[in-house]
């Protein structure tokens, strides 16, 4: 099992005068959130939220607005005290950091991206990159170095002397994820980086947004109301409604096995083409009864973990089923009867 970067054991965020006196009522009442309110004037920000991410993963969280997700998010660096619960970042305890290790940690080890990247309208765009490394006291050499590699990233090589108020929207996003990757730090918080943009220009980013990823290895929490979006980028889904986590899994678990409605609602009319795979939805070769005519000598061989369109596009080639392979051993069969059940979904 990957080593886990990220920790949260059952936090809560309860906003308001009382909200000791709240969080103690939900704990031995069972209050609701609109009890919480009701009863006591305050409101659950998030409630028993607990997830690990894996080093190198990009965790999604989305829900609609007012679900908790930004909250959830800035409990990582602790811009937001949790109410309860339990939070580890790279192995160490957040809550237990004084503020000067905190100041570290944020400042070495996470970078954050926000939708709104208030750059600094008077330093250029090398200057702004540069920011953290010149507070953390690195020399201008060092500082210049670093912006210019984060630049060169994000392709904005020759725009270093500009300033934020000359780039387009697209482009000041890319301006603060190379400030976010300036100080090299082991986790990206992210939220919503790309919400604001035209679509195309946000595909464009969302596609360099992963070529980097899988490039520099970053471990992202990465905040989204938008499930096109993650779908695309995460590895993993969170599903947040009222503070709380509804639904944990990969894209393709969280498509084919929705947990109740609300999400099924979510995902209803995504395409299932590049989520489902051929491990999926192939019966096992043991068990596959051959139909007139099939011969699996003949038939195609393609990975376990070919998408439904890769599979289309071999079934339209050939009369015959097609063979799933591990490695170099025949572990399954898809054949047109398997493969129509499979687009379709459902209960298959």
């Amino acid at each position: 099992m990957s080593e886990s970067i990220i920790k949260l054991d059952s936090v809560w965020k309860i906003f308001g005068a009382r909200a000791n006196e709240a969080m103690q009522a939900v704990q031995e009442q069972g209050l609701s959130k609109a009890q919480v309110l009701d009863q006591l004037g305050c409101v659950v920000g998030i409630a028993d939220c607990s997830f690990e991410v894996s080093r190198g993963e990009i965790f999604c969280v989305m829900g609609l607005s007012g679900s908790g997700k930004s909250t959830m998010v800035r409990h990582l660096n602790r811009l937001i005290e949790p109410t309860a619960g339990r939070i580890e970042v790279l192995g160490r305890d957040v809550l237990a950091l004084n503020e000067s290790e905190l100041r570290q940690l944020r400042a070495a080890h996470i970078g954050m991206v926000f939708q709104h990247m208030a750059l600094f309208p008077h330093r250029t765009v090398r200057d702004n990159v540069a920011f953290p490394l010149q507070v953390q006291g690195q020399p201008k050499s060092k500082c210049w170095e670093e912006s210019q590699r984060c630049l060169s990233l994000v392709n904005l090589d020759g725009y270093e002397d500009r300033f934020p108020s000359e780039l387009s929207g697209g482009m000041q996003q890319r301006v603060g994820l190379a400030r976010a990757l300036a100080s090299d730090p082991e986790v990206l918080l992210m939220d919503e980086p790309f919400s604001a943009l035209d679509p195309l220009i946000r595909r464009q980013l969302q596609e360099q947004f992963m070529n980097l990823s899988a490039e520099l290895h970053k471990t992202t929490v990465f905040i989204t109301h938008d499930l096109d979006e993650a779908i695309r980028i995460g590895n993993r889904i969170a599903i947040m409604k009222d503070g709380i986590i509804v639904q944990v899994g990969t894209p393709e678990e969280i498509v084919t096995n929705p947990i109740d409605d609300y999400v099924r609602d979510f995902v209803e009319g995504i395409s299932t083409l590049k989520l489902i795979f051929a491990h999926t939805v192939m019966e096992p070769i043991g068990a596959y009864r051959l139909q007139p005519g099939e011969d699996l000598s003949l038939a195609p061989r393609m990975p376990h973990d070919t998408d439904l369109s890769g599979l289309i596009d071999v079934s339209t080639t050939t009369d015959q089923p097609i063979v799933i392979t591990d490695g170099s051993q025949d572990v399954g069969v898809v054949n047109k009867a398997t493969l129509l059940k499979g687009i379709k979904g459902g209960d298959n």
